[in-house]
């Protein structure tokens, strides 16, 4: 679950345990999720006394340094794309395109089956060992001698990054007290994303060392988390979990997303009408299919379909892909305007960006739990941060130049989109977990942040068939086409979430293989 956390829109006076919108009746505050029990910490017999307010901060702090990681490593590579291309001379933005959607395709594959390995072998356990792939990965990016291994190398860091985050999560909603439980994810979420904020930021000022640096950074980062998790992070599992996750499904679903990205960044050159073009959308389509399929009948699926019939849960899910879509290719738009239009170095368009991310933490931990309190409803915060973002690329469409004008021009519309992703990210996710219940928070958080990695990877799939065409001469027009489609996305989103995030709470499904809940009937098809 590489994305913010759906509780970060929970305000503060509510029960810790209850997404907004939801009903204490079908999320009570005092339930643990997921049948969670920490293993060793008197899970099994007796009770324990919990962890101090000190020990609640570092656990948070861990935690939440491992989402941060591999959030910042979803865009930090968008600054390196020249250096990268420069160093491998020959080598076109489509390649270079796979090393971040490379990243997010297996990430998006990963998520799911390892958030049920970790609750089945323990999630400290698979959270360790996420992040010493993560940082075998990033030392192996920084070692390779060539565009084909580097993305090799990035599979390994996206395997790493998808054990640690799903495990992350999970581990904060053990070991954290109830009490505490509100502001700990709510952290967890706001810095998950501020790290994909950030991401072109840090990665600009890196690369003016070597572009190698952009991954060499999560070494130090990476193994001191390791061993700070090993300290004050308690060990948890649930042991009423059974059966393995379907890993074949998670292969045809990795497969699917791939088909499509390809289809799209390869359209420019075969025509949409080409046998190839729609030989690979076929192909994505059965692979699809074969996914649905085996969720149907698999023990423990990728994608629970039982799930997906909460009107808020596939509401989020839908709105999820479209706005990150379109904030995967708002970031890469951005990077490549400012490095081939307007010229700047790394570093300069590093610090153009970097404004925009310092509004997504106070309007995340903020502005978003007070107004879902007031609106009632995380779905309608949702609904105006995809506005704002929406908004904020339309502003920038008018005003759009080939001469920089940052302060007059560019400035306005980075503070307006950053305050949009504060408000929209935590509230989406938010939104989609009222449906929810305890034993399924874990579950439901993966699919919603896998709609995440999948909605990245055909956004920026779609802009790349875009921006292939800039002309030198005129290049104002192609990355006026570019915000086109931001803005179609961002819009989308928001339609989807007013259509289906914004109505009365629904009745969350009763846990798999446990009794309905008093009043309410038992969910179909598990």
């Amino acid at each position: 679950m590489s994305s913010p956390s759906p509780a970060a829109a929970i305000p503060p006076d509510t029960a810790p345990a209850v997404p907004p919108g939801a009903s204490t009746e079908a999320v009570p505050a005092s339930a643990d999720p997921a049948g969670v029990a920490p293993a060793g910490n008197g899970a099994a017999g007796g009770s324990t006394a919990g962890p101090s307010a000190r020990q609640v901060t570092a656990i948070v702090g861990v935690l939440s340094l491992a989402v941060f990681m591999s959030s910042l490593d979803l865009f930090i590579v968008n600054l390196a794309f020249p250096y990268i291309g420069r160093e491998y001379h020959g080598t076109s933005l489509s390649s270079l395109s796979w090393v971040l959607n490379g990243y997010t395709i297996v990430f998006a594959a990963v998520l799911v089956p390892a958030g049920r390995w970790a609750d089945r072998v323990g999630r400290r356990r698979l959270f360790v060992a996420g992040l010493l792939a993560f940082c075998a990965g990033s030392l192996c990016c920084g070692l390779a001698p060539g565009v084909s291994l580097l993305i090799a190398a990035r599979v390994v860091q996206a395997v790493g990054a998808g054990l640690m985050v799903p495990a992350s999560l999970s581990l904060l909603l053990a070991s954290v007290p109830p009490a505490a439980r509100s502001q700990a994810i709510g952290t967890w979420s706001a810095l998950g994303a501020l790290g994909a904020a950030l991401g072109p930021v840090i990665g600009g000022s890196l690369v003016q060392f070597s572009w190698r640096w952009v991954f060499w950074i999560n070494l130090p980062v990476g193994l001191a988390a390791v061993l700070m998790a090993r300290r004050v992070v308690p060990e948890s599992k649930d042991e009423h979990v059974q059966g393995s996750p379907d890993l074949v499904g998670a292969a045809m679903l990795a497969a699917s997303v791939g088909l499509v990205a390809l289809a799209l960044v390869k359209v420019p050159g075969w025509g949409w009408g080409s046998a190839s073009f729609i030989g690979l959308l076929v192909a994505a389509v059965a692979c699809a299919a074969a996914v649905v399929a085996r969720s149907r009948r698999h023990h423990s699926p990728v994608i629970e379909l039982s799930l997906l019939r909460s009107r808020t849960f596939s509401g989020a899910f839908a709105a999820s892909i479209f706005y990150y879509a379109a904030f995967g290719a708002f970031v890469l738009n951005s990077v490549e305007f400012l490095t081939g239009v307007w010229h700047y170095s790394a570093v300069q368009a590093g610090l153009a960006i970097g404004p925009g991310p310092l509004m997504v933490l106070p309007f995340a931990r903020l502005v978003s739990p007070w107004l879902a309190a007031r609106l009632r409803g995380a779905g309608r915060v949702a609904v105006i941060g995809c506005a704002v973002n929406a908004g904020a690329q339309l502003l920038w469409f008018t005003q759009i130049t080939a001469h920089p004008a940052y302060l007059t021009h560019l400035l306005p519309a980075q503070l307006l989109g950053g305050a949009g992703v504060g408000l929209a990210i935590p509230s989406l996710l938010g939104a989609g977990s009222a449906s929810l219940t305890p034993s399924r928070f874990g579950t439901g958080s993966g699919i919603l942040n896998m709609a995440r990695q999948v909605g990245t990877v055909l956004g920026v799939a779609s802009l790349i068939a875009i921006l292939i065409h800039v002309a030198p001469a005129d290049p104002i027009a192609t990355y006026r086409h570019g915000l086109a489609l931001i803005i179609a996305f961002f819009a989308a989103a928001g339609l989807v979430s007013a259509v289906l995030l914004t109505g009365r709470p629904v009745q969350a499904p009763a846990a798999a293989g446990g009794p309905p809940q008093a009043g309410r009937r038992p969910a179909r098809g598990t």
